[in-house]
C-alpha cells in the first residue's frame, strides 16, 4: 500500500480519536465545575426586582407615591397581594428609605422562616416523598437532582415511576435510575399509578431503602378527576406504610408567576402539601412566588433550581435568598 493510501486511511481515524478525546475531556471539565454562585443563578430574578427597588430606596422623601410604587413592585414580582400587605405592615411609618429596606428584608425573612418551621423532618425509614406538579415544570429532572443529593449523602434511594399516563415519563425515570445507580419500580404503560406507588413503598420497606421518591402524572390542576386520582395515590401509599407519604412535595416553575400560586392551592387541597421546590429561577422569573407560597399557604420551600446542571438544585436558605435579591 502506498504512503498516500496509508495516510488516507490513518488521518480520518486519528481525527476521530482526537475529537473523541476532546469531547471526553470537555464533558469531564464541565462535570467537575463547582456550582455557580447564588448571585449568578439569581441574576435574572435580581434584575427584575432589585433594579426597581434600588431606585425606590434612593428617594429621600417617602410619600404616598413611594409606598404605592413599592407595593406595586412587590405584587408585580409575584409576591401576591396578601403577602405584600403582610410585608408592608408595620413599616409604612418609617421615614428613612434605608430603614424601610432593612425592615422589608426582615419581614421577608420572617415570612420564609415561619413556613420553614413546619418543614417535614425525615424521621422514619424509608422516608417517602410523593412528588406532584404539572407538566413542564421540570419535575422528572428535579427528582433526579434530588435523588442524586440523597445518594451523595450515602442514602439508598428507590425511584418509583408513578406517571403511568406517559410512556416517556417512565422511560425518563428509568434512564435517570441507571445514571444514578438507583433501582426503579415501574410497571407497563397505563398501569394503575396508585398500585405502582404501593409496590414501591412495600419494596422499599422490605429491602431497607432509606428514601423513596414517587413520580406522579403531570396533572393539569384544573382537571378535577385527575386531581382526585392523585388523592387516591396518596391514600394508597398510607396503606402501604402508615403515615406516608411523609413529604408531599410540589414542583413549581417560577417563570409562570402568579399561576404558580393557583397551582399550589389546588394541589394543597388534594394532598396537603408540606414542601415545595421552585425551579427555573435563573430564567425569566421574578422570584416573588417563593414568598407567596410560603406566606399565603405556609408551605416551606426546601430547594430552588437556578440552572440546568445537576448541582444547580440548591437547598433553600431563606437568609441567603433574601440577601441575594435585595442587596
Amino acid at each position: 500500500m502506498s504512503n498516500l493510501a496509508i495516510l488516507s486511511v490513518a488521518v480520518p481515524s486519528i481525527l476521530i480519536i482526537v475529537v473523541a478525546v476532546f469531547v471526553l475531556f470537555r464533558r469531564k471539565g464541565k462535570s467537575s465545575q463547582s456550582p455557580k454562585p447564588l448571585t449568578v443563578g439569581l441574576a435574572s430574578t435580581r434584575e427584575r426586582l432589585v433594579g426597581r427597588l434600588t431606585a425606590l430606596f434612593g428617594r429621600e422623601e417617602l410619600g404616598d407615591d413611594f409606598w404605592n410604587e413599592l407595593e406595586a413592585t412587590l405584587i408585580e414580582a409575584d409576591v401576591g397581594i396578601d403577602v405584600t400587605s403582610q410585608l408592608l405592615e408595620g413599616i409604612r411609618q418609617e421615614k428613612n428609605s434605608e430603614e424601610v429596606r432593612e425592615k422589608l428584608s426582615k419581614s421577608m425573612l420572617d415570612v420564609l422562616c415561619k413556613a420553614e418551621d413546619t418543614q417535614c423532618a425525615a424521621t422514619e425509614t424509608p422516608h417517602v416523598i410523593l412528588v406532584v406538579g404539572v407538566n413542564g415544570v421540570g419535575k422528572t429532572t428535579t427528582i433526579a437532582k434530588l435523588a442524586r443529593q440523597y445518594v451523595k449523602d450515602g442514602k439508598r434511594v428507590l425511584l418509583v415511576a408513578g406517571d403511568t399516563f406517559r410512556a416517556a415519563a417512565v422511560d425518563q425515570i428509568k434512564i435517570w435510575g441507571e445514571r444514578l445507580g438507583c433501582e426503579v419500580v415501574a410497571q407497563a404503560d397505563g398501569a394503575d399509578s396508585a398500585a405502582v406507588a404501593f409496590d414501591g413503598v412495600e419494596k422499599a420497606r422490605a429491602k431497607g431503602y432509606d428514601v423513596v421518591i414517587i413520580d406522579t402524572a403531570g396533572r393539569l390542576h384544573t382537571k378535577h378527576n385527575l386531581m382526585e386520582e392523585l388523592g387516591k395515590v396518596s391514600r394508597v401509599i398510607d396503606k402501604a406504610m402508615t403515615g406516608a407519604p411523609h413529604e408531599r412535595l410540589l414542583i413549581l416553575d417560577a417563570t409562570i408567576g402568579s399561576n404558580g400560586l393557583s397551582q399550589a392551592k389546588q394541589f394543597n387541597e388534594i394532598v396537603n402539601l408540606n414542601s415545595a421546590i421552585v425551579t427555573k429561577l435563573d430564567g425569566t422569573a421574578k422570584g416573588g412566588i417563593v414568598f407567596a407560597v410560603a406566606g399565603e399557604l405556609g408551605i416551606p420551600i426546601t430547594h430552588i433550581g437556578i440552572g440546568e446542571g445537576m448541582d444547580d438544585l440548591r437547598p433553600f436558605n431563606p437568609q441567603e435568598f433574601v440577601s441575594t435579591i435585595l442587596n
